[in-house]
């Protein structure tokens, strides 16, 4: 009789399941940024309205490894992709990010960290600040990391803080993105 039961259960969860699972291959950039922030289309069961507006921080502060992307950058671009990609304009969707801790050599200009290596993160960067992300980065972890205003990616804004530029973002009404 148990047996009978197991297998009634997964006839049932097959006829039910309207999501089938989805390897690396079925992730692809775009429609917002091509190149970076891979998502996979799914069956969607909680409704987004198409006139939904984001106000997103993501906090970042784990370095990527020498010559790589920061993975939290990437999920900026990755937000951006799937929200465009359910049908929510590009202008509803605001995204800052903080930077601090040692990820802040992930925002810096030339060899800073690195002598002789180009930035890995600057082509993103640059992609996400021209489709309208700001990124502030912790004033005390650039005093801390001997970084300077100019040594910031073009379109960085340092800030006093991650602790300020984060209160602020939320008195702008800005959620706070925990992956």
């Amino acid at each position: 009789m148990r047996l009978i039961t197991v297998l009634a259960a997964l006839a049932a969860s097959a006829l039910f399941s309207s999501t089938s699972l989805a390897g690396p291959e079925d992730f692809a950039t775009g429609p917002l940024i091509d190149g970076y922030g891979a998502v996979a289309p799914v069956t969607n069961q909680m409704p987004i309205a198409d006139d939904t507006v984001f106000r997103v921080a993501f906090d970042v502060s784990t370095p990527a490894e020498v010559g790589e992307i920061n993975r939290k950058l990437d999920s900026a671009a990755r937000f951006l992709n799937m929200h465009v990609a359910a049908g929510i304009p590009g202008e509803n969707i605001h995204i800052a990010i903080v930077v601090h801790g040692g990820a802040v050599q992930d925002v810096t200009t030339g060899s800073h960290f690195t002598p002789g290596m180009e930035p890995a993160n600057a082509e993103l960067v640059a992609t996400l600040i021209a489709h309208g992300v700001s990124i502030y980065v912790c004033g005390q972890s650039a005093a801390y990391h001997d970084v300077a205003v100019e040594d910031l990616l073009p379109g960085v804004t340092m800030a006093l803080s991650a602790m300020t530029a984060h209160a602020l973002l939320q008195q702008d009404g800005y959620t706070l993105n925990p992956f």
